[in-house]
C-alpha cells in the first residue's frame, strides 16, 4: 500500500475575478510540485463527480439546489464579497466532494495507506446552509459522514490546520458526538469564529487559537498540548486533515510564520495517531494556501510525509 493522490483538471475551471487569491494557479502550483521524481511512487487517479446524495450528507437539499440554481451559463456570479461562481464551479466543487469520498473509499478498504485529494475550491468554510470564504461544499465534512455511512466508522477526527478557522465544519458537527473537530488558526482573523470557548454540544469541538506573528514553536505547542491529546483520547477510526497551507510565512492572507517542515511534522504526528488508533487510516483534503511558492513547497512536504519519506 502507498499514498493515493486524487485530482482533476476540472479544478482549473472554477474561475474567480482577476486578483482573487483563490485562483486556478493554485492547483497548477500543486500539480507541478508533485511532478518531481520523488513523487513517482504516488498512485494517481482522477476525482470522480460527487453525487448530490453525498453532498446532502452535510448540506440541506434546499441549499444544494440554491447553489445549482446560482450557477451561471457565462461570466461570474457573486454569492458574497469573497465567494464567486463561474460556469465551471459546480463541476469543480462536485469533483472536490468526489475526490474526498474516493479517498475515504480507498483508505477504508485498505487499497491505499493514506490519500490526499488536491482539488479546489476549498470547503471548510461552507456551512450546512451557507457558502462563504471561497467555499461551496464541505468536502472534509462529507468525507467524514461518508466514512460513517458506508463503512460504519464510529468516530472520525477532523484536524484543520488552515490558518482560517473552519467555521463550516464546526457548524456541521456542533451537535455531533461522533465527530471530533480540532482546529489551529490565527485569531482574530476571518471568519471570526473559533474561540477556545467554543466546545460544541458534546465537547467534541477543539479550538486552539494562534496570534499574529506566531511561528513554529507556538504551532507545535498548540498541536502537542491542545490537539494531539484530544485526538488520542477520542480514539478515531479515521483521521481526516483539512490541509490548508496559508499559515506559511509567505502567505498574503494571514500572519503566521510556519515553514514547510512544520506541515511535514504535523502530518507525521497525525499519521502516528492514525497508526495507533485507526489502523493507519488517514485522508487529507486540500483547503487554503494563497502564495503559490509557499503552497507548492508545503504541499510537497505534506505529501512526502504521507509517503513516509
Amino acid at each position: 500500500m502507498t499514498t493515493l493522490l486524487i485530482t482533476h483538471p476540472a479544478g482549473l475551471l472554477h474561475a474567480t475575478p482577476i486578483g482573487h487569491p483563490e485562483r486556478p494557479d493554485r492547483l497548477r502550483a500543486v500539480e507541478r510540485a508533485l511532478e518531481e521524481e520523488r513523487f513517482t511512487p504516488l498512485i494517481r487517479v482522477e476525482a470522480p463527480l460527487g453525487t448530490l446524495d453525498q453532498v446532502t450528507l452535510c448540506h440541506s437539499p434546499a441549499y444544494v439546489q440554491t447553489i445549482l440554481d446560482a450557477s451561471p451559463e457565462e461570466g461570474l456570479v457573486h454569492l458574497d464579497a469573497d465567494t464567486t461562481m463561474s460556469p465551471g464551479t459546480v463541476e469543480a466543487a462536485l469533483r472536490g466532494v468526489g475526490g474526498a469520498v474516493l479517498a475515504v473509499d480507498e483508505v477504508m478498504t485498505g487499497k491505499a495507506r493514506n490519500a490526499f485529494s488536491a482539488m479546489r475550491p476549498p470547503g471548510h468554510h461552507a456551512e450546512r446552509e451557507r457558502a462563504m470564504g471561497f467555499c461551496f461544499f464541505n468536502s472534509a465534512a462529507i468525507a467524514a459522514r461518508h466514512a460513517q455511512k458506508a463503512y460504519g466508522a464510529e468516530r472520525v477526527a477532523i484536524v484543520d490546520w488552515d490558518v482560517h478557522h473552519g467555521n463550516g465544519t464546526q457548524d456541521i458537527f456542533w451537535d455531533d458526538a461522533s465527530v471530533l473537530y480540532a482546529s489551529t488558526h490565527e485569531a482574530p482573523l476571518y471568519p471570526g469564529t473559533g474561540s477556545p470557548s467554543e466546545h460544541g454540544a458534546h465537547g467534541t469541538i477543539v479550538n486552539v487559537a494562534l496570534a499574529a506573528g506566531d511561528g513554529p514553536d507556538e504551532f507545535r505547542d498548540a498541536f502537542e498540548i491542545g490537539i494531539l491529546p484530544r485526538v488520542a483520547t477520542f480514539r478515531p477510526d479515521l483521521v481526516i486533515i483539512s490541509a490548508g497551507f496559508d499559515a506559511h510565512w509567505r502567505d498574503p492572507l494571514a500572519n503566521i510564520n510556519l515553514r514547510e517542515a512544520d506541515f511535514a511534522w504535523a502530518t507525521r504526528k497525525l499519521m502516528d495517531l492514525a497508526d495507533t488508533h485507526a489502523a493507519g487510516r488517514l485522508v487529507s483534503v486540500l483547503e487554503g494556501g494563497y502564495d503559490l511558492e509557499g503552497l507548492a513547497k508545503s504541499t510537497a512536504a505534506h505529501v512526502s510525509a504521507l509517503m513516509g519519506s
